[in-house]
């Protein structure tokens, strides 16, 4: 029994067979079209079927239909109003309702949020910014363009050669009040990944360096300047996207300079984090545009440790070597009664000036912050984790 439809594919003849399927894939679009304008003069007319076919008519994303994650953060959780105990001593503290509030409380970005209302909200914090070992011209090209994003940044190239681990460079710039460190890693002479320190006490994230495009690189780019921009955080809706969010958050000072009309923009999708950064352009007073400065890069978090990168077997000095004199008792102790008597002459003859330097010594020693031997990682991305495409962590 022949088919009721038509189908140009029975058609032998190869001219025929083409105009014949033009014609009806043409018709084909006609009536689409025709269906589309009669639909809209009815919502012209309805604006409730408007509604009713954008209600039912939602596409399955991968965003939308991402697998359950405990770890999600909603606004019943961010708006809790803390509730008050009774400590030992009688005094009623403050203790936030969920325990997510608990944690934002306690997290070691906590004296950044929680600064005195003396500290200015316009100064900015201090940035170390180094690479890797043996980096070329293209990472420090990229490093300069950080340093212009970063208020208050410092590029320091980074010396070859042993006693230069990133947890010795992390303890010293803690020890010089520097507030963050970051590290521009590089591979086949390309940045590929930049770890992010918290100083002085940590966490450290890494993240993967894809897609990268300096400001030279973009066509219609405007020029920076030296304002403290805004900061756009979007889509860090878990308990660790919040913590990367607001590692991203202390490193800009708190209150932006509006009359710079810079913001940065930081989009989080699919656990890949989106770099921008713009300048509002107001065409007129009702109509305002976005011209992008750059660079522009793509982020995606692979670790997140505590605390200061390690230093295995490094991080402390081993005791100096001490030998047995074999003298005899009566001796040493002689020697010993002489060598206090010159240490005290010693110590009157200087002793403003040994003083002093002796306190600064110690002072110093006091300081010095140390590197851990062991990293200890609060999360680690692993094949495993991604159990299917629709599962995301941040």
């Amino acid at each position: 029994m022949p088919s009721s439809r038509f189908e140009p594919s029975s058609i032998k003849n190869k001219i025929k067979r083409e105009e014949v399927s033009r014609k009806l894939k043409k018709s084909k679009g006609q009536e689409k079209l025709q269906r589309r304008l009669a639909q809209a003069k009815l919502e012209a007319d309805d604006p409730a079927l408007k509604k009713k076919r954008k209600a039912e008519n939602v596409p399955h994303t991968l965003d939308n239909t991402r697998e359950f994650d405990p770890s999600i953060l909603t606004a019943s959780t961010s708006t809790a109003e803390p509730i008050a105990s009774t400590s030992a001593a009688g005094q009623e503290v403050p203790q936030p309702q969920d325990e997510s509030l608990a944690d934002i409380s306690s997290d070691p970005f906590a004296s950044y949020f929680t600064s005195s209302a003396e500290a200015d909200p316009l100064l900015p914090q201090k940035v170390l910014i180094t690479t890797s070992k043996k980096s070329t011209r293209v990472t420090y090209e990229f490093c300069e363009e950080l340093v212009s994003v970063f208020p208050g940044s410092e590029l320091i190239r980074r010396k070859k050669g042993k006693g230069y681990e990133m947890g010795r460079i992390a303890g010293w710039a803690a020890d010089r009040a520097y507030t963050h460190l970051v590290v521009v890693n590089e591979d086949m002479k390309k940045p590929n990944a930049i770890t992010l320190v918290y100083l002085p006490n940590g966490p450290t994230a890494y993240f993967k360096l894809t897609s990268i495009e300096l400001t030279k690189e973009i066509s219609g780019h405007a020029r920076p300047t030296p304002h403290n921009p805004e900061l756009v955080l979007n889509g860090f809706v878990t308990r660790l996207g919040h913590t990367v969010g607001r590692l991203f958050q202390t490193l800009f000072p708190p209150m932006p300079e509006f009359q710079g009309r810079q913001v940065v923009t930081l989009h989080n999708q699919r656990d890949f984090l989106f770099f921008r950064r713009h300048r509002y352009a107001f065409r007129s007073t009702e109509k305002v545009a976005l011209q992008e400065i750059g660079p522009r890069f793509t982020l995606k978090l692979k670790s997140m440790r505590k605390g200061l990168p390690a230093v295995k077997n490094l991080a402390e000095r081993g005791q100096d070597l001490e030998f047995d004199t074999f003298e005899d008792a009566p001796a040493a102790e002689g020697q010993a009664k002489q060598d206090a008597d010159s240490v005290q002459a010693e110590e009157a003859m200087d002793e403003d000036e040994g003083k002093g330097e002796r306190e600064e010594k110690t002072a110093e020693k006091a300081k010095k912050t140390l590197a851990p031997k062991e990293d200890q990682y609060e999360w680690k991305w692993k094949p495993e984790l991604e159990t299917s495409r629709r599962t995301f962590f941040l």
